[in-house]
């Protein structure tokens, strides 16, 4: 991750992980279905073809592991490429391509094995080779990842990133075909949950060297997981067919999966309610705001708690919300419990902080651990004598026009409505709406091209650094609203160096106080809930721990 790191006095407590068997993913449980695709079972009876079928509200803006940033397309890419770990439901890491990982006694050096018997869509065998040449490309400047941090816990791999080192000093290393030794410049525990994520899956040199476009067609892309894309008509679906070469086949059930693209989520309901879609919720599809309190009443929803966050955030380099008074003022005259009542309607809990409380350390929550709730409270009286002093601070008389984005959404504009209305009237502050298709919304963004921003965080893996250093830290390239303390990049630098795991999270948390207590860094709303809707006849698949869809594993019953 980025950052002025500096190396540790002492070392963090030794992780030594060895995974001897591979597990697979959310399905350990049940009798596989047979690997022939669409053909017969082991008894020779005529196997019926299984489908699936759900919808993402737009296009995946990427489906190159490197470039990914988002959940729309890490739906889809979890299909289509394997790496040496996957995240189970909850959040634990599980061998994929890795048959082995064993970590030196100082932890910083990991001897991971593969399997020998993975191929790419192409034909090609999945090597050691892949890994190294994947995760040298993502931190390549020219490639111009957003994740690259990611990668950083590698040895000099943001010197390599930064333009400071080059790429033979990146303390990664095929030794042979099908071993790979990664070099850490500290120790991690969550390093194993790490390698799941999208930053660290491989990609085929011969389908991506020299051919920048090379993901955004079905035609050029070669991948490595349980399914091949055998469609992709461009704003309108996705077709996803069994990977007959997939190592692992007989765990995967579906034949087909079409994912179609629809941002409404009426349209959403009427297909599901017509027969025409299978699911919906966890980021694939959304249950109309307006339905769900009946629906889960009727028992044809359910409500589940996950580790994301719903804020806004704060152009934190440009008038008036450079100024802190005026953040605090925004924030304070925010009715959360009225918001979630009245408008979101299902069971989420306020927020006053980023990390939710189904993030764990050591089996304890972390917000029981380290509350939220004195970090600021709402308080409209004293939020517009906040504003008063703000504005004469920055030398305005009045607040300057401003604009609320959004990315398209029905239920993201009832929230954005709601909360407008609360600023008129607690603040006397008239603020205007916009919104965005998903694609473009990301990258105005992240171009900081905007005043107040909706905003949305679901775990990457179950820790608070991917809250905390994420989306606070001065040099992440999630921090979208440019919030720079450079006491919060302190202690989030040393949070990586710490001698004790608790020493680590305890400077975390600090952090996150500091820029919520006396920063407001960002306007924390709610932490989510997902309302699922699926089909009868289904198994195995659920929202996973952090609020996407895991649909990789399931099938029919």
């Amino acid at each position: 991750m980025k950052g002025n790191f500096k190396k540790p006095a002492q070392l963090m407590l030794v992780l030594v992980v060895a995974f001897s068997m591979l597990l697979s993913a959310c399905t350990s449980n049940n009798k596989p279905e047979s690997s022939n695709n669409g053909g017969t079972n082991n008894g020779g009876e005529t196997k019926t073809p299984q489908e699936f079928r759900f919808t993402l509200g737009s296009e995946p803006p990427s489906l190159d592991p490197a470039l990914m940033t988002d959940a729309q397309s890490s739906i889809v890419a979890a299909g289509l490429y394997e790496g040496l770990t996957r995240l189970n439901t909850s959040g634990e890491p599980e061998n994929a391509i890795a048959k082995e990982i064993t970590a030196s006694e100082d932890g910083k050096t990991y001897t991971i094995k593969l399997r020998d018997d993975v191929k790419w869509s192409n034909g090609e065998a999945v090597t050691a080779h892949d890994f190294e040449y994947s995760w040298k490309r993502a931190l390549a400047p020219e490639t111009a990842s957003e994740y690259a941090y990611m990668l950083y816990y590698l040895e000099n791999g943001e010197k390599y990133n930064t333009g400071k080192g080059t790429v033979d000093e990146v303390g990664v290393k095929a030794t042979d075909d099908y071993t790979l030794e990664v070099k850490l410049y500290t120790p991690a525990p969550y390093f194993p949950s790490l390698l799941a994520h999208y930053t660290y899956l491989p990609v085929n040199k011969s389908a991506v060297d020299g051919k920048p476009e090379w993901a955004s067609e079905q035609e050029t892309i070669v991948s490595n997981g349980p399914f091949l894309l055998k469609e992709w008509k461009h704003e309108d679906k996705l077709v996803l067919t069994k990977n007959p070469d997939y190592y692992n086949a007989s765990a995967i059930n579906f034949d087909k999966v079409t994912v179609t693209l629809i941002n409404d989520e009426n349209t959403v309901y009427n297909l599901f309610d017509t027969g025409k879609i299978d699911w919906i919720g966890a980021q694939a599809g959304s249950v109309p705001l307006d339905r769900t309190q009946q629906l889960v009443k009727d028992g044809k929803a359910e409500i589940t708690s996950i580790a994301s966050s719903y804020y806004y955030l704060f152009n934190t380099t440009k008038a008036p919300f450079n100024n802190v008074k005026v953040r605090k003022a925004f924030a304070m005259t925010v009715d959360r419990q009225s918001l979630i009542d009245n408008v979101a309607k299902a069971n989420q809990q306020p927020a006053y902080g980023l990390v939710p409380p189904s993030i764990t350390v050591d089996g304890k929550s972390f917000r029981e651990m380290y509350p939220d709730t004195d970090f600021f409270k709402e308080d409209a009286t004293e939020a517009k004598k906040l504003l008063e002093e703000g504005l004469a601070e920055s030398g305005l008389k009045a607040m300057p026009e401003i604009t609320l984005l959004y990315n398209t959404s029905e239920g993201h504009k009832a929230i954005a409505e709601a909360i407008v209305d609360m600023w008129r009237n607690s603040l006397g502050v008239e603020v205007k709406l916009a919104n965005q298709e998903w694609a473009t919304f990301l990258e105005t963004r992240d171009a900081g091209q905007f005043d107040i921003a909706r905003a949305g965080w679901g775990a990457d893996i179950n820790h608070p650094v991917n809250y905390t250093y994420d989306l606070i830290h001065p040099n992440s390239g999630n921090n979208d609203g440019k919030y720079n303390n450079p006491k919060v990049g302190e202690l989030l630098d040393n949070s990586l160096v710490a001698e004790t795991p608790e020493k680590s999270v305890e400077m975390m948390a600090e952090a996150e106080k500091i820029a919520m207590a006396e920063d407001m860094a960002v306007l924390p709303l709610y932490y989510y809930t997902t309302v699922t809707m699926l089909k009868d006849g289904f198994k195995n698949v659920v929202p996973d721990y952090s609020g996407n869809i895991s649909w990789v594993f399931g099938g029919k019953e």
